[in-house]
């Protein structure tokens, strides 16, 4: 075969392979740092705080403003607590495990912008009970 022929379907699979690539990228979330989730909290607004722990713990002491909802509890089932799935939702847990896990989670869930931070034992603001 000569190198003419060859062109066109080498760019058509490159072409492919980079939409495809493309694609992949928009259904993820974010990783940020703790430092870089205190400064997105202080210039963004209507976001909301995602604690992933269980119960017992986030009633133990939470970022102030969190909300609740237990990474075990996260499935294939709508999350009546979130709502909207096009707002900002800054996901932390106690360690960072089971807030990737969750963001993991919520993204196949179709939720589109998702970042998470990692988790509570990096925290260096007010806690509250």
């Amino acid at each position: 075969m000569n190198m003419k022929k060859l062109l066109p379907i080498f760019l058509s699979a490159l072409m492919f392979t980079g939409c495809a690539a493309s694609q992949k990228q928009e259904n993820t979330y974010r990783r940020i740092s703790m430092e870089e989730a205190v400064v997105m909290m202080e210039n963004e607004s209507g976001y909301v705080i995602l604690d992933v722990r269980r119960p017992d713990e986030y009633a133990a002491g939470h970022i102030p403003g969190a909300i609740n909802v237990a990474n075990e509890t996260i499935g294939t089932a709508e999350i009546p607590e979130l709502p909207n799935k096009d707002q900002l939702i800054l996901v932390y847990c106690r360690s960072g495990r089971r807030s990737k896990e969750a963001a993991e989670k919520l993204v196949k869930l179709g939720y589109t912008n998702i970042v998470e931070f990692g988790g509570i034992l990096d925290w260096k603001g007010e806690i509250e009970a």
